[in-house]
């Protein structure tokens, strides 16, 4: 009763998971940490290149497709260490001398780093783009018996890929348009949301469409499909930029969505070859106590299905922009949602106050219609105007000075799903798992900037981290993720190389405790295999025999303790006055170490110290020998759990000779014959030192002939 108070009382200390109620929850811990093994993951790389940070699933083709500097792969979608072919794209040595001579680095910028991967409509035929030792250039490749071939059919780049192959950039083909979003000069200093086609659309040269941009994100939605308005389909662009709108001494930097209209055609003398359809507006994701907002990192889309739009879900990752925080976040946001603040939100207006100074307030005047911004619907139809060319000019002036929405996007339940201490989040992919409760889950697969890739989910409202795994043998930052529903792998890219994990690895837990208090919804424990198996290979899945937990961590259902098999004790020898270390490896960084003496629960003293990892002894006597057993114990939503992890049966020994199970710490004797050993052999030296007159001494200790 007593060791149960005990264990209560440890456990009242420990957080049950991660919330949002209180700062000291914002410090949400993984449940177990892997380290780096190369048999966690499947690698590439080869010599002599570098930035893999460019990728294009062809799940059609079984292939992945990297683009790194100055060379683009094909590996196996299966096992991505498997190249199937290359070929390089290398710039001339005139080149690098032309780049050298404008400022640049020869090794870090005059090469050509692939940044533009796209399939076209035509199969066989892809885009690629690189930077071209700062003059970019795109061209077509083929992927035929084998080979990779490059066209040859060089295009100019500018505005479809950057310049600096460190700038952040995106883009994406639709049928064959590609938007791109990047700088159009070779000092960065131009930023453009570009479209090349046969129309080709881009935005304004203005502070108030973009404001030294960052941009990291563009995705497509089908809007028009089945649409009772007659809408179009859009393109969103997530970036960051610095706020015009803020009334602020120093810049502020402030995280943005902007949307433009497929079928947008720019407007006939106002707005003409540009976008008459770009709005962006500024989205929050609200990190409790946080001064500043949070700035914009990366986003993913994902949809149940490609027609039903309404159901898409942008998930984003955020860093703070303060030196003194170390927290990064996910925010979740509905397409629905963004689509309303563009459809129905007011818009913000530069006024001209005191000194020429321009300030940013809530537009409260007359709308014109057509609404500015908006594609051409069955509205617009009926009174005449079928495309943006026909749109009157005084919309067209409307959003030419107005672009920005006043209305925030909020995230779903505003609140982050997902906020963190430690290394920042650079990316994120997301996938939809049913667990065995027949419940279906988002799954959260997030990059950092130290290579690991962090697995959590949130449930109702609690945060939970599955596993951190560190996917690259040295700490450098995951730049790509991409997920495959085919294979169920997830593929990751680096400066230094590629690598390939799956989405689950459920062999990570030995015991049925330690696979249901894992709430990982691809794995449950099979009773009948006695494995923590994938759900959807495991016979025991289907018939309903599975145990798992993923919202409780309930692992009542597991077989008692008594019914294991017990573990055989280890046995160790201890000299008196010596020291000793007991191991023990918990499964869990949220489990707490209670050891036992002889079924006693054991205080720790200054004698007898209880690491994360094991038990330390010192000083050693007749009244530690025993029977000592580790216990893991954790808390979950459904109670604590506890589980045998070591147990040892530690003698002492008195027979005058150091015993090998002996950990640390020699004995009093034999320490003392170390210090005399050492003892004489520095006599020894000193006496030859001074044989040979390397010590003069006031007398001489030579002899003489």
């Amino acid at each position: 009763e007593d060791q149960m108070h005990l264990l209560l009382f440890l456990f009242w200390l420990l957080p049950l998971a991660c919330t949002l109620k209180d700062a000291s929850s914002l410090e949400c811990t993984p449940r177990r940490f892997v380290a780096f093994h190369e048999d966690n993951a499947n690698l590439f790389r080869e010599e002599g290149v570098a930035n893999y940070t460019t990728m294009l699933l062809r799940e059609d083709l079984d292939t992945l497709l990297v683009g790194a500097r100055e060379a683009i792969y094909a590996l196996d979608l299966k096992d991505i260490s498997k190249k199937r072919a290359s070929v390089k794209w290398e710039v001339t040595q005139q080149q690098i001398s032309d780049c050298q001579n404008k400022g640049k680095d020869p090794e870090m910028d005059c090469k050509n780093f692939i940044r533009i991967l796209h399939k076209m409509d035509d199969n066989n035929k892809m885009y690629v783009c690189g930077t071209n030792a700062f003059d970019p250039q795109c061209d077509y490749m083929s992927y035929t018996e084998g080979q990779l071939t490059l066209e040859r059919k060089v295009e100019d780049g500018k505005g479809k890929c950057p310049f600096d192959p460190f700038q952040r950039h995106t883009s994406l083909m639709a049928g064959n348009d590609l938007y791109s979003a990047t700088s159009m000069n070779f000092l960065g200093s131009e930023p453009i949301l570009l479209r090349s086609s046969h129309v080709p659309l881009r935005t304004e040269f203005k502070n108030s469409w973009l404001n030294e941009p960052t941009f990291v994100s563009m995705t497509q939605i089908p809007e028009s499909h089945m649409s009772a308005l007659g809408d179009d389909d859009k393109v969103y662009l997530f970036f960051s930029e610095t706020a015009v709108e803020c009334d602020c001494y120093q810049k502020l930097v402030v995280s943005r969505v902007a949307r433009v209209c497929k079928g947008d055609m720019g407007g006939q003398r106002t707005l003409q070859k540009r976008w008459t359809s770009f709005m962006k507006a500024r989205v929050e994701c609200p990190v409790p106590g946080a001064r500043l907002p949070y700035v914009i990192q990366d986003a993913y889309r994902w949809c149940g299905s490609p027609w039903l739009w309404s159901d898409c879900l942008f998930f984003a990752v955020f860093k703070p922009q303060e030196e003194t925080s170390d927290l990064s976040a996910v925010c979740a946001y509905r397409v629905s949602d963004i689509s309303r603040v563009f459809a129905e939100g007011k818009y913000k207006t530069p006024v001209t106050v005191e000194t020429a100074f321009v300030k940013w307030v809530t537009y409260s005047g007359d709308v014109p219609v057509p609404r500015p911004g908006a594609c051409i619907d069955n509205e617009a139809r009926k009174i005449g105007i079928k495309d943006s060319l026909q749109l009157p000019d005084p919309t067209l002036q409307f959003i030419k000075m107005r672009p920005l929405m006043d209305q925030t996007v909020q995230p779903v339940g505003g609140k982050p799903l997902l906020v963190r201490k430690g290394a920042s989040f650079t990316c994120i992919v997301v996938d939809q798992v049913q667990a065995a409760d027949g419940e279906q889950h988002h799954v959260m697969f997030i990059g950092t900037e130290e290579g690991t890739l962090v697995k959590a989910v949130n449930y109702d409202g609690e945060m939970f981290i599955i596993e951190e795994v560190q996917v690259f043998q040295h700490r450098e930052a995951i730049k790509i993720l991409k997920i495959s529903n085919v294979t169920g792998q997830l593929y990751a890219g680096s400066d230094s190389g590629a690598t390939q994990v799956p989405r689950a690895t459920c062999g990570r837990s030995s015991s049925c405790m330690d696979c249901v208090l894992s709430r990982d919804p691809y794995c449950g424990w099979d009773a009948v295999d006695g494995k923590c198996s994938l759900l959807s290979s495991s016979n025991s899945f289907r018939t309903g025999e599975l145990i798992q937990s993923v919202r409780e961590g309930d692992a009542k259902r597991c077989p008692p303790a008594g019914e294991l098999a017990p573990l055989d004790p280890l046995e160790r020898t201890i000299w008196p006055g010596g020291n000793l270390n007991l191991s023990c490896s918990l499964p869990s960084q949220l489990a707490k170490t209670v050891w036992e003496l002889d079924g006693k629960t054991l205080t720790p003293t200054a004698r007898v110290q209880s690491l994360r990892d094991g038990l330390l002894i010192f000083h050693a006597s007749g009244s530690d020998a025993g029977r000592y057993r580790c216990l893991s114990v954790e808390k979950s939503k459904a109670g604590l759990f506890t589980t045998t992890v070591a147990e040892y049966q530690v003698g002492l020994s008195g027979d005058g000779i150091l015993p090998h199970a002996q950990i640390r710490g020699p004995s009093v004797a034999g320490l003392q014959a170390a210090v005399g050993l050492l003892v004489v052999c520095l006599l020894g030296l000193l006496t030859w030192s001074c044989y040979k007159g390397h010590i003069p001494l006031p007398w001489n200790c030579r002899r003489t002939r």
